[in-house]
């Protein structure tokens, strides 16, 4: 879990645009962010083993 005021610093505007952080949006996590769906790699597994995220299906073999 993230600190919070590591979260609350990343959702104000920057004073460049480079310094944004991507944090994933459920958990607060700025590393494994995943672009494509706004979170990281642990909340995508969780929603993904869930059926949450369309288009998504656990893979097996």
């Amino acid at each position: 879990m993230a600190r919070k005021s590591l979260i609350v610093k990343a959702e104000r505007t920057p004073k460049y645009a480079t310094r944004h952080v991507n944090r994933c949006k459920l958990c607060g996590r700025s590393r494994a962010y995943m672009r494509k769906f706004g979170v990281c790699r642990i909340c995508f597994r969780e929603l993904a083993s869930v059926g949450r995220l369309p288009g998504v299906k656990k893979s097996s073999w």
